[in-house]
């Protein structure tokens, strides 16, 4: 068995369905290795040895090198005798006892991520039907890797998503904190650091008055004017009163217009 990740098992799986739909009594593959231009045999099923596992395969090597180099399927009669590959790898494969192979690669968008085997223990051709139901398998595998990287890929823009939320919501907190700082020299460095999580806005159009940013980062917080008035101190109608002179200097007809254009000219993080 090979080692359980998501991607091995869905081989390891593809392995048992190959064998069941061609009828090949053996089947093997594994994955092209992160950075290399190798695969690695991983997974077998139906074999009577280990002499194939962990066998590194390099591209345009043997049957299965030359499938990730033609990104298609290849097959031989009698592999230790075919000289339509080279033989780099004749020992694990007579030790197994194997003559005719096939070898398909699995294709991700247009990679190769890996390489399944099918074959026979005796010198013979094989029909379409069974060429067909190994491709199938190994299209099997590669739907299954793009839902998974698509998955992964929506996890990890929720994820950053949520943490860029976060860091909106210090921006608004530390901006809401800064006036109830007595010391200057405190209240400066903590507005500093407040600039810190925004893009460098001193060249881009008008400049905020400070109340403007901080009603702005309240406001993109979701809060209400009356939320933003109690956090930030003031009257309800002060809020109002930065909401409208920043929705002017921004062009903004709307508080969501507001936040959008703020982000844009670097006034919110």
């Amino acid at each position: 068995m090979g080692a359980d990740t998501a991607e091995s098992v869905e081989i390891r799986n593809a392995l048992v369905r190959l064998r069941r739909t061609t009828r090949l009594p053996v089947a093997f593959g594994g994955l092209m290795e992160a950075g290399r231009q190798q695969m690695r045999i991983s997974e077998l099923s139906g074999t009577a040895t280990s002499a194939l596992r962990a066998v590194a395969v390099t591209s345009g090597n043997g049957l299965g090198g030359k499938a990730v180099v033609l990104a298609r399927p290849c097959a031989v009669t009698d592999y230790s005798s075919s000289r339509q590959i080279s033989h780099e790898y004749d020992a694990p494969v007579v030790a197994e006892g194997l003559r005719s192979v096939v070898a398909v690669p699995v294709v991700v968008r247009h990679r190769v991520r890996g390489v399944l085997y099918g074959a026979l223990r005796t010198a013979q051709p094989l029909g379409d039907r069974t060429l067909s139901a190994a491709v199938e398998a190994a299209r099997d595998v590669e739907r299954a890797l793009v839902v998974r990287e698509e998955a992964r890929t929506l996890a990890s823009e929720v994820a950053s998503g949520a943490r860029w939320e976060q860091v909106r919501e210090a921006h608004a907190a530390l901006r809401a904190l800064a006036p109830r700082i007595a010391d200057p020299s405190l209240r400066a460095e903590l507005l500093d650091a407040c600039a810190l999580l925004t893009v460098d806005a001193s060249s881009v159009g008008v400049r905020p008055a400070p109340r403007e940013v901080d009603v702005l980062a309240c406001v993109a917080a979701g809060a209400t004017n009356a939320g933003a008035a109690e956090r930030l101190g003031v009257t309800a109608e002060t809020v109002k009163a930065y909401l409208r002179s920043a929705m002017r200097k921004l062009g903004a007809r709307t508080r969501g217009e507001a936040v959008v254009a703020a982000r844009r000219a670097g006034w919110l993080p």
